[in-house]
């Protein structure tokens, strides 16, 4: 059976993306996708994390967790699992 390719323009989208955690501090990223468990993704949407909102990295805690964002005028911080579930494009 012969493999399936992708179209170009969906391989380049996914290369594109990474998680929230992948950003560096002084990065900035448009929320893609938030996944995760129910309850958990609830959480992350009622924060603000929905499709197309920009986030910023602010600064992280010394040990690298948590980290704190800038999300629609307001400063958050999450710890590197919570940031996991969400998927963002970075802001060239």
């Amino acid at each position: 059976m012969k493999p399936v390719e992708l179209p170009v323009a969906k391989q380049t989208t996914l290369e594109q993306t990474c998680p929230l955690s992948g950003l560096a501090v002084g990065s900035r990223g448009r929320v893609v996708c938030v996944c995760g468990e129910i309850d958990a993704r609830r959480r992350l949407l009622e924060m603000g994390f929905c499709n197309g909102a920009m986030v910023e990295t602010i600064r992280r805690a010394p040990f690298g967790d948590p980290v704190e964002y800038r999300l629609r005028g307001y400063c958050l911080s999450l710890r590197e699992q919570q940031a996991c579930c969400v998927t963002v494009t970075p802001d060239d």
